[in-house]
C-alpha cells in the first residue's frame, strides 16, 4: 500500500511506540501540526542524514498540544506508530508551506527471542553501570523490545538508521548485541584508565615479589 503523507524531516530516528516531545517554531511546521491536529491526521518524520532525507522514517501521531505560545510556537507530544519507506519527495504542495512524500509501509516482523532479550537487557544494565548512568523504562522488563532501548546504548545517527532499517526483531537483537560487544570493552578500558589517572600521586603499596 502506498499513500501521500505530510513530512517533518529531522536529524533524528524515531522508533515505533516511541514518545517524542517537540517544540514547533518554523512557520511551515506550525501549519503542518495545526492542520494534522485539527483533522486528526498523522505525519511522517523521515531522518535527515548528512544533509539529505533518508529513505526511511516513522509515522507519528499527535497526542496533545501541551502549550501554544503567543508567537504561535507550540509544544507537542507525539508517539511513533509505524515505519515507512520514502518513494518520492513532493517538495511543493498547493497552499501548503510544508512538503510531503509518497510512501509505502514495510512489514515489520516481531519475532524476537525472549531469552536473548533478557541477556541484552543485562548487558545494557552493565553498560549503564560503567557509564554511571541510571536509566529507567516506563515498562516492565518483560515488555521491553529493541526499539525501547535503542536510543540508550550509544549508537550514532548513522547506526540508528542502519538499525531501524532492520525489519525483524531477531535481527535488531543481533545488531544491539554486536554493538554492545564493541562498546563495552572500550568503556571498560576508559574506566581502567580513569582509575590509573586517579591513583597517580597517591602512596601505593606495590610489590613484584622475589626476583632471581
Amino acid at each position: 500500500m502506498t499513500n501521500f503523507i505530510p513530512i517533518f524531516p529531522l536529524n533524528i530516528v524515531v522508533f515505533p511506540s516511541e514518545k517524542l516531545n517537540l517544540h514547533i517554531f518554523e512557520p511551515k511546521y506550525k501549519q503542518l501540526i495545526r492542520e494534522c491536529f485539527e483533522e486528526k491526521k498523522m505525519f511522517g518524520i523521515p531522518t535527515v542524514l548528512n544533509g539529505s532525507i533518508s529513505d526511511i522514517g516513522t509515522i507519528v501521531n499527535i497526542l496533545s498540544i501541551e502549550k501554544q505560545h503567543e508567537t504561535g510556537e507550540m509544544d507537542i507530544k507525539t508517539e511513533g506508530i509505524r515505519l515507512f519507506n520514502v518513494l518520492e519527495i513532493i517538495k511543493e504542495i498547493p497552499d501548503k508551506l510544508y512538503s510531503g512524500a509518497i510512501v509505502s509501509y514495510p512489514e515489520n516482523i516481531d519475532n524476537g527471542i525472549e531469552k536473548k532479550m533478557k541477556k541484552i537487557l543485562s548487558e545494557v544494565h552493565y553498560f549503564h553501570e560503567l557509564l554511571e548512568v541510571n536509566k529507567e523504562y516506563h515498562k516492565d522488563s518483560a515488555e521491553l523490545n529493541t526499539y525501547d532501548i535503542a536510543h540508550h546504548i550509544g549508537m550514532t545517527l548513522e547506526e540508528e538508521v542502519e538499525f531501524v532499517k532492520l525489519l525483524r526483531e531477531d535481527q535488531r537483537q543481533e545488531y544491539i548485541q554486536r554493538h554492545l560487544k564493541k562498546m563495552i570493552p572500550t568503556i571498560e578500558e576508559l574506566q581502567n584508565l580513569k582509575k590509573r589517572i586517579q591513583m597517580n600521586g597517591h602512596f601505593r603499596k606495590l610489590s613484584v615479589g622475589d626476583l632471581d
